[in-house]
């Protein structure tokens, strides 16, 4: 009867055995994501998350991020960065001088996530709520000294093969000192030139080059969650995968401006969008979601309110950018990886090593982590 019993007991392990591992194995993540969105909120510091979740009684979309580090965002030649060189350390794994886009500190261009991805096969997009030549989207597509060099960051598009961008700013590609028309030139490489989010909106394939309003969220209404959608459709069509930047732009102006009330509808404007991103990935399962910031803007305290009624009163230290470490959240296979205490371009090589790029890649990009 004992041996029996022994018999019975290990026979059942052994099938329970079986079955978790069966079921582990079913809801295993993927080895390497196959796309990674990654979102960043312009000046979008811990104090402004707070500001937010206040006003929205208590509870953000970004709350589903398990996932959660730190970034430093000193520059290489300053203690408070400015947003080409924190995006710039984002996109290329490089820290460099204050006003930057795509290079390092010497001058010398180098490669961004989105060009490698491009190289790699991927299809990839870039979207924002400002100009598409503003520091932080130029930052992973043009390679220029200068972030006010609109026109040169607007030429820099034409040398890459990207499916799709959607932002402001489409004086810097037909109002040119030099007589080039970028539009006609764009639409001569196959892209869909479109002005409005309605008509974007209403595209299921192909590239696009869409130019939109950069007003406040009051006018623009859900345009960036109308683009962001457009893109993912788009770029999801892809089976090697995508990269896809999305930027909340404004939540900076609210920062510069020292406006509480601007900072909170851009603040929740933007975590709208991470809703949608993040529904996305946990249906689709093989997408990596990143949200983070370039830095902090305006040192914003709250000194009072009230999450019931949604009141937030704040004061600020400041009308620009501070060096306080921003907050990194990720979500989905590889999320791990962001978690603890790092400088900015660290999240370049944690991407590099999600997509599990080739060694030619990483060497190229080789960067002081």
């Amino acid at each position: 009867m004992k041996i029996i019993l022994i018999s019975v007991i290990a026979w059942l392990t052994l099938a329970m055995n079986v079955s978790s591992g069966q079921k582990r194995s079913a809801k295993s993540p993927p080895e390497r994501p196959r796309n990674i969105i990654l979102m960043i909120g312009d000046g979008m510091g811990l104090t402004q998350i707070y500001a937010g979740m206040t006003a929205n009684h208590g509870w953000l979309h970004l709350e589903k991020c398990r996932h959660i580090g730190f970034s430093k965002t000193n520059s290489a030649n300053r203690y408070i960065t400015d947003s080409a060189a924190g995006a710039t350390a984002l996109a290329t794994g490089q820290k460099t001088n204050n006003g930057a886009v795509g290079v390092d500190s010497l001058g010398k261009a180098v490669p961004t996530i989105l060009e490698i991805a491009e190289r790699n096969g991927l299809s990839t997009g870039l979207v924002a709520t400002t100009y598409i030549t503003d520091a932080t989207p130029a930052s992973f597509i043009a390679h220029q000294p200068e972030r006010e060099m609109g026109e040169e960051i607007a030429a820099d598009f034409l040398k890459t093969d990207i499916d799709l961008f959607i932002g402001a700013g489409v004086e810097h590609f037909n109002e040119r000192e030099d007589g080039r028309n970028l539009v006609a030139e764009l639409r001569k490489s196959n892209y869909q030139v479109l002005f409005d989010i309605d008509s974007l909106a209403r595209i299921q394939r192909g590239k696009i080059a869409g130019f939109v309003s950069d007003d406040r969220w009051a006018a623009r209404g859900d345009q960036l969650l109308k683009s962001t959608k457009t893109a993912i459709n788009i770029l999801n069509q892809n089976r090697n995968g995508f990269f896809l930047m999305v930027e909340g732009s404004q939540i900076d102006d609210g920062g510069h401006s020292n406006n509480t009330n601007r900072v909170i509808e851009e603040m929740l404007d933007f975590d709208k969008v991470i809703g949608e991103v993040l529904s996305f990935a946990e249906r689709d399962g093989n997408t990596l979601v990143i949200i983070t910031a370039d830095h902090e803007t305006g040192g914003l305290t709250i000194i009072d309110g009230s999450l019931k009624t949604g009141r937030v009163e704040g004061r600020y230290s400041t009308g620009g950018h501070t060096s306080v470490m921003v907050p990194v959240f990720a979500f989905g296979p590889g999320s791990e990886k962001f978690m603890g205490i790092y400088h900015n371009n660290a999240i370049f090589f944690k991407m590099m090593d999600a997509y599990q790029f080739g060694e030619k890649d990483k060497l190229e990009s080789e960067g002081t982590r």
